[in-house]
């Protein structure tokens, strides 16, 4: 069982950054992969970045490519999202999700577990 918490969401202009951070409890958080995904207003939730348990390899979406960085500290049970260059088109609720898994997915589906979200808004 993991329960994820995730933390650093808010309002910022283009062009501006966020590092949005997911805390997870339970055990074993290095037996699991890890993601942030996204659900902006109307829209279905759609992968922003995913890495593997031991952060060696990492996945992300078209859009998030150059500007977006994923990382993770097993000893701190956290996995960052670092956001730079940010843009209207990705106010969403950034939502983090955790399964158990040696391997790395993509699609929401194959994770178990969710935290809340945390609100990123981008507008001038």
């Amino acid at each position: 069982q993991v329960q994820l918490v995730e933390s650093g969401g808010g309002e910022v202009q283009p062009g501006g950054s966020l590092r949005l951070s997911c805390v997870a409890s339970g055990r074993s958080f290095d037996e699991y992969a890890t993601g942030w995904f996204r659900q902006g207003p109307g829209n279905q939730r759609e992968l922003v970045a995913v890495i593997n348990h031991n952060g060696q390899r990492t996945e992300y979406a078209d859009s998030a490519k150059g500007r977006f960085t994923i990382s993770r500290e097993n000893a701190q049970k956290t996995v960052y999202l670092q956001m730079t260059d940010l843009k209207p088109e990705d106010t969403a609720v950034y939502v983090c999700a955790a399964q158990r898994t040696y391997g790395l997915y993509r699609r929401a589906p194959e994770y178990r577990y969710w935290g809340q979200g945390t609100q990123v808004t981008v507008s001038s």
